[in-house]
């Protein structure tokens, strides 16, 4: 089975999410990686923190509700799209690699809209 199989059994099996979810965790995998310096595994924390950064880029004040559209409510979702991923040999795990990794690491409406700050610099001459 490949990859693109592989996203649509789990979108069949696991209707939680939708597939541009899976699709950004790609994404914010290769941004971590490049983040922290690693061209292989990294941590469901250093995962997250990829995801918040990259969302906060791509969506700014709009990321908690593009996560949400996404079924995307809490740190711990991102822990389940990873599973479910590692499930279907998308993605692989250490054994030191657990779903409660993910759980509690931020707050989206504080992360994603009470502490959004704008970047202005794109704009200056």
């Amino acid at each position: 089975m490949d990859n693109a199989e592989a996203l649509k059994k789990i979108i069949d099996d696991d209707k939680r999410y939708k597939l541009e979810a899976y699709i950004f965790v790609l994404e914010a995998l290769f941004y971590s990686r490049k983040k922290f310096k690693k061209e292989g595994h990294i941590t469901g924390p250093q995962l997250l923190e990829g995801i918040r950064d990259l969302a906060l880029q791509r969506f700014g004040p709009l990321a908690k509700m593009v996560f949400e559209h996404w079924g995307i409510k809490m740190t711990v979702d991102f822990g389940n799209i990873v599973f479910n991923m590692v499930n279907t040999k998308i993605l692989g795990k250490t054994d030191e690699d657990r779903i409660e990794d993910f759980e509690g690491i931020y707050d989206f409406d504080q992360t994603f809209v009470q502490n959004y700050k704008p970047v202005f610099s794109q704009f200056k001459k």
